[in-house]
């Protein structure tokens, strides 16, 4: 487990692909887990730690995850995520090269729970939510070209299904059409910058790693 921030009120790890942020009905040990061992172990704290989840990055996907070392602190990302204070700035390697080197994607999409999944919708479906993001290409392969994204809205599998619905699925991506997989499983897509302001300090936190490419 990668800590690349840690304070008396929040620490921000590095997930890696294929990790789970929280647990869920496969059982495996998830990354909130990992944290509460680093900080029992860290800080000499026994019996039960405090790790609040204040957000998730989808299993395959890396990047970098927020938590919340105090209830305070955990009560206040979660309004300030809420009110779309917590900025996440991605980077994905597309297949094809798109026609606009950057634009605005708004869609309306629909999860599916029963499959995990996420369709483009219709405006009229009534379970149907707007979702918007910026992409930005930074460089170009003979195959692949690496996106910048910035999330405008949060929605579930919101990069993936609107990249995939703009014809070019993130590499490794099956589920949303890409070609073949990656050999560690995981798509290639990263959670590489986040900026938000300190839930106690109130000191701006602008924290990066280095960037997916080719």
């Amino acid at each position: 487990m990668e800590v690349v921030y840690e304070d008396n009120h929040i620490i921000v790890v590095n997930k890696m692909a294929g990790e789970i942020v929280q647990g869920d009905k496969t059982g495996d040990k998830p990354l909130s887990e990992f944290v509460k061992d680093y900080i029992r172990e860290k800080y000499n704290k026994p019996g039960n730690v405090f790790c609040g989840v204040v957000h998730r990055i989808d299993r395959p996907v890396s990047g970098l995850v927020i938590f919340a070392r105090t209830s305070k602190a955990l009560e206040r990302l979660n309004k300030m995520l809420r009110e779309g204070e917590i900025h996440k700035t991605y980077r994905a390697i597309v297949e094809g090269h798109p026609e606009k080197p950057e634009a605005l994607l708004e869609n309306y999409l629909v999860s599916d729970g029963r499959i995990n999944k996420t369709f483009i919708s219709d405006s009229r479906n009534p379970e149907a939510k707007l979702s918007r993001l910026e992409y930005r290409t930074v460089e170009r392969g003979d195959r692949y070209t690496l996106l910048e994204i910035n999330l405008l809205t949060g929605r579930k599998h919101q990069i993936r299904a609107q990249l995939s619905a703009m014809g070019h699925p993130i590499k490794g991506d099956l589920k949303y059409g890409a070609r073949r997989s990656n050999r560690d499983g995981g798509i290639s897509l990263q959670a590489y910058r986040i900026r938000f302001t300190h839930p106690v300090s109130k000191q701006p936190i602008d924290i990066e790693i280095p960037s997916i490419g080719f």
